[in-house]
């Protein structure tokens, strides 16, 4: 019997790849599809291996589960939902209702290092349960076994360490989501991380181990309330972090803000000086630079002096240089300490922007909320949404022109607004992908009873409803959702299960791949995902002959799927494919001389 390649049914495996690469790099190390660890131990010297109880690193109880869960492809599929889109046929946004840990496993084929920027507000550690339990998450017994606190059910301390619990599971919960995010960042991109104090150091921890601690960029401190809560006993908190690393700080560009019209109006022209308006600035420095300390005579006659501990930013040569060239400054009365004429014309085109960030020029969480209820007709639905200004900053200090912006926690849909507004402001093209898990709203809230069953319908609704207002640009989104795949599953059959049923399942699987009653464009879509083609291809159904198929367009590339019972080399023929387009359909509709005249020069693959 023939045999053709398969079209991919799972997504891509993560620990396979990593395996390939250290084999290109050192292929002595991988015997049988295995790291050899001995023979890293023997090539390496003893001061180049990290190992043993001393390293330096961040542990906890479920960590290894978080390296399975990388390693573990997922076997759903994103099926479209053209009702809850909007302009399906010409937006480019993508809005995903689903768990973001096989979404972003699902992401991987695609769209790996094509995200310039990724923004992410993940559930702050309270100490309480949060809705990203995952299928690796212990039951507290569980977590006293892994730590050694019991054994065989018996408590071995009387002071449990529970609250460690807590921590092991945010941590193992973000883990593989970083890590898998990672490979979705372009070089130069960049991600942001919204986060507080219970969690911001184990989080500072393993972004330094996996994006790598060189490649830190900023801690930034937002304030986010405007005032005090006086109810607090000690202190009240009135600000958030947002963690910034960058994929590959040698390829990040410089950051800058725009500049303002307030910064411009600092540069004043009193001297009337052809080159335009400039402010002064120091010219001394510290510390002491010998070099540089010299006496300085001002036009009124007085000589001055570097003040104690500092030296004049330059050497007494250069001043010289400035000073013919008009670009010192002694004041009105030629008598004030010299100053350095720094001119508007000649300053950068944005400001370098700092750590801390004002809610007065970023927004507050009461500002979030106001512009949510704007748009929901007085109702907020969210306690702590981001505010639009805060993020429109994060996106713009990063991105431009047609750059993709990624956000797997997407809550009540900040990110997406942001992106529609400032393309809207600066011309932009700028595309989002929103990921949001579709959990579900408490029965007596609000959102429940205006009819809103979970939050990722709240968060297209306000996407909706901010592109209304915004107008210009991309305002529209295609919505997915997260499924169970159509090729069927196998089912793992006990000792106790008969050969009958062994022989009847593998029938099912050569006769019927695709599960009962399956639908053709979600298959094609399970299709293209998997075999690595943009979500925003043109999709689109054809006939050729008596031969029905769809065709998949992805910039050059093309892939035709066909659900034919029967396929022929002459219909095959009749598509003129080229060796760049891909055919898929059953396998069951070729036979063996089908399979040999077709694929000796086409790309065929069976289901």
């Amino acid at each position: 019997m023939y045999s053709m390649d398969k079209v991919k049914n799972t997504s891509v495996n993560t620990g396979n790849e990593n395996l390939d690469k250290l084999r290109r790099v050192f292929p002595q190390f991988v015997k049988e599809n295995k790291i050899d660890f001995e023979a890293l131990n023997k090539f390496f010297k003893d001061e180049e291996i990290v190992a043993g109880e001393e390293k330096y690193g961040l542990n906890w109880a479920g960590k290894s589960n978080a390296f399975k869960l990388i390693r573990t492809p997922s076997v759903g599929t994103l099926t479209p939902q053209e009702k809850e889109s909007k302009d399906w046929d010409k937006t480019e946004n993508l809005f995903i209702e689903g768990d973001n840990l096989e979404v972003l496993k699902l992401l991987q084929k695609h769209y790996r290092e094509k995200i310039k920027m990724i923004y992410i507000d993940p559930p702050y550690n309270t100490g309480k349960d949060f809705i990203y339990k995952d299928n690796y998450t212990e039951n507290i017994s569980d977590y006293y076994e892994k730590t050694g606190q019991s054994k065989n059910g018996i408590k071995m301390t009387t002071n449990p360490e529970s609250a460690g619990r807590y921590h092991s599971d945010w941590l193992t919960m973000m883990y593989p989501r970083l890590f898998l995010a990672r490979n979705l960042l372009k070089e130069d991109g960049v991600i942001f991380i919204s986060i507080d104090d219970n969690e911001v150091a184990n989080l500072r921890l393993i972004m330094d181990e996996i994006f790598g601690e060189e490649n830190f960029v900023a801690c930034i401190v937002w304030e986010r309330a405007y005032s005090p809560v006086n109810l607090k006993r000690h202190f009240s908190e009135n600000h958030d972090f947002i963690l910034c690393f960058s994929k590959n700080i040698e390829l990040l560009s410089n950051i800058s803000l725009k500049r303002t019209k307030e910064a411009d109006e600092r540069y004043f022209n009193p001297d009337n000086d052809s080159r335009g308006s400039w402010k002064s600035s120091d010219f001394s420095v510290g510390p002491v630079n010998k070099n540089n300390l010299y006496e300085i005579k001002t036009p009124s006659g007085r000589k001055v002096l570097p003040p104690n501990g500092r030296s004049w930013v330059v050497s007494e040569k250069k001043f010289f240089e400035m000073l013919n060239d008009n670009r010192i400054w002694f004041g009105k009365n030629g008598s004030n300490v010299p100053a350095q004429k720094r001119f508007l014309s000649e300053v950068q085109s944005g400001i370098t922007p700092t750590t801390i960030w004002l809610y007065k020029d970023v927004g507050h969480t009461q500002d979030a909320r106001k512009e949510i209820k704007e748009l929901f007709d007085g109702n907020a639905y969210f306690d702590y949404p981001k505010p639009v200004s805060l993020m429109k900053r994060i996106i713009d200090l990063i991105t431009k022109n047609d750059d993709i912006i990624l956000d797997f926690f997407a809550g009540s849909g900040t990110t997406a607004h942001a992106v529609m507004e400032l393309n809207a402001e600066d011309g932009g093209n700028r595309k989002w992908i929103c990921v949001q898990l579709p959990e579900a709203t408490d029965e007596d809230s609000e959102a429940y009873k205006a009819g809103y069953k979970n939050i990722a319908e709240i968060a297209r609704e306000r996407i909706r409803r901010a592109g209304k207002k915004i107008v210009k640009g991309d305002i529209d989104f295609k919505s997915l959702t997260l499924s169970k795949s159509n090729y069927r599953q196998w089912n793992l059959l006990t000792d106790k299960d008969d050969q009958k049923k062994l022989k009847e399942q593998m029938k099912m699987f050569l006769e019927k791949p695709l599960i009962d009653g399956y639908d053709e464009k979600s298959v094609v879509y399970e299709i293209l995902l998997k075999e690595g083609y943009d979500l925003n291809s043109k999709v689109t159904q054809e006939k050729d002959g008596n031969i029905k198929y769809w065709q998949v367009v992805d910039e050059g590339k093309k892939l035709l799927v066909t659900f034919e019972k029967k396929v022929t080399k002459d219909q095959v023929e009749s598509l003129k494919l080229t060796e760049e387009d891909t055919f898929v359909c059953l396998d069951s509709a070729l036979d063996d001389t089908t399979k040999i005249n077709i694929g000796r020069n086409l790309n065929v693959k069976v289901i």
